[in-house]
């Protein structure tokens, strides 16, 4: 009796072993599926999705900060992000996937560099642990949008 439940036991612990590998594989193959881009090819199947998405006046992100970066608890984090296109897109800032905007220690500033483009520059002095997270910036306008991300993540420095 002790042997069959000891077999029992290591079939039991192989099968879940086996689901959580399933499990791993699966969720590797689900982030393809939500990556943002052109089709390999360059060209949308629909002619009409192809005219509107590769337009040559859509909005598009010509500069931005780097993706990955760390920052030093009480000091200051800035993010740069240029847009162009006709007409000029509009800058919109998100952390976590929800707007931000303007407050005490936070500060969105905005300038036109030409007549269809447009800089915005996102501030946070000082910067606290609660800074950490994926921000966001966006620009679009009539034609489309496009968005940029941006990784926080606090360290200590001892000065």
């Amino acid at each position: 009796m002790n042997l069959s439940l000891s077999v029992i036991f290591i079939l039991l612990v192989a099968f879940l072993a086996e689901i959580e590998c399933r499990r791993g594989r699966a969720r590797t193959r689900t982030k393809s599926k939500f990556q943002i881009g052109l089709p390999i090819t360059g060209k949308y199947r629909d002619p009409e999705s192809d005219k509107y998405y590769n337009n040559n006046n859509g909005a598009k992100i010509i500069e931005a900060s780097h993706f990955d970066y760390e920052y030093v608890l009480g000091h200051k984090i800035a993010f740069i992000c240029v847009a162009r296109g006709n007409p000029r897109p509009h800058i919109t800032w998100y952390k976590d996937g929800s707007e931000i905007f303007t407050h005490l220690y936070l500060h969105i500033h905005e300038w036109q560099i030409k007549k269809d483009a447009i800089k915005s520059k996102l501030e946070i002095d000082p910067a606290t642990q609660m800074d950490a997270g994926l921000y966001e910036c966006t620009a679009d306008n009539m034609y489309s949008i496009d968005r940029r991300s941006f990784k926080t993540d606090f360290s200590i420095s001892f000065d």
